[in-house]
């Protein structure tokens, strides 16, 4: 079985025979780089599904999986996120007006903001959640268990390498 990143590498190694030795990173990398837009696609149409965008799916769970009280602060979200304030911002209103989070002054210094899950959006995160992890399941269907750990394995030590080890 031959797939597109194969054919790539097999025109390089035609066009450029002395760098067929050095194509072996296309064979993960260019996987991975395809992967993603099978992904984005694939959860753009599953967060629709549920009347949410990706990024506000990621605010929802980072809350539900903080604890009680689903409260945490803007700056936690970018360091999380990758994005900037202003997205965050844009974001957090649009969840605001769903009745999804609510933003609450912190008591002991209200210069301090936090981000709250309301009643409404963790239910919803809830019943989201257990579909999210059966779609996840289903873009995987054609691997076995071990085959994922090990892959998940290789892709954790590059992440490790690359200084991507906590989300704090």
């Amino acid at each position: 079985m031959s797939d597109f990143i194969d054919q790539i590498v097999e025109q390089w190694e035609t066009e450029r025979p002395e760098l067929a030795d050095d194509l072996w990173p296309v064979q993960v990398l260019g996987r991975i780089q395809r992967m993603q837009r099978i992904l984005d696609r694939s959860f753009k149409v599953f967060y629709a599904e549920h009347g949410l965008e990706a990024g506000e799916f990621d605010v929802l769970t980072t809350l539900r999986r903080s604890g009680p009280p689903y409260a945490l602060t803007a700056g936690t979200f970018l360091k999380a996120a990758m994005v900037t304030s202003g997205a965050i911002t844009n974001r957090i209103d649009r969840m605001e007006k769903k009745g999804l989070v609510e933003r609450v002054r912190d008591g002991a210094d209200r210069r301090t903001v936090r981000i709250h899950l309301t009643e409404r959006g963790r239910e919803l995160t809830e019943s989201v959640m257990a579909a999210h992890l059966r779609n996840y399941a289903e873009l995987l269907d054609v691997l076995d268990r071990d085959e994922c750990e090990r892959i998940a394995g290789g892709l954790r030590k590059v992440l490790e390498a690359h200084g991507d080890t906590s989300i704090s």
